[in-house]
């Protein structure tokens, strides 16, 4: 798995599927590189879900995932790291 971390973002790639789907959410939480570096490992080991990418100026979490992974998994996901999703 490969981490990539910027002034804003924070990618975290696996192995990537055919099937690819993307979901975005709001986390109102998101306020520094330490909450995106949170969600991204709360993600890591997800079955399904390809890369991460955190926009810490606009709260806003992007999914890449497989057709089976469902926005309830991604909302449980982040929820259980803290964060709501909108």
């Amino acid at each position: 798995m490969q981490v990539a971390n910027e002034t804003t973002n924070e990618t975290t790639n696996a192995n990537q599927g055919n099937d690819n789907s993307v979901t975005t959410v709001t986390a109102p939480e998101i306020v520094c590189g330490g909450c995106a570096g949170s969600i991204t490992k709360a993600f890591a080991g997800v079955e399904g879900v390809y890369a991460v990418e955190v926009d810490i100026p606009t709260k806003r979490v992007t999914v890449h995932h497989d057709q089976e992974t469902s926005r309830e998994k991604i909302v449980e996901v982040l929820d259980r790291a803290g964060y709501s999703a909108e």
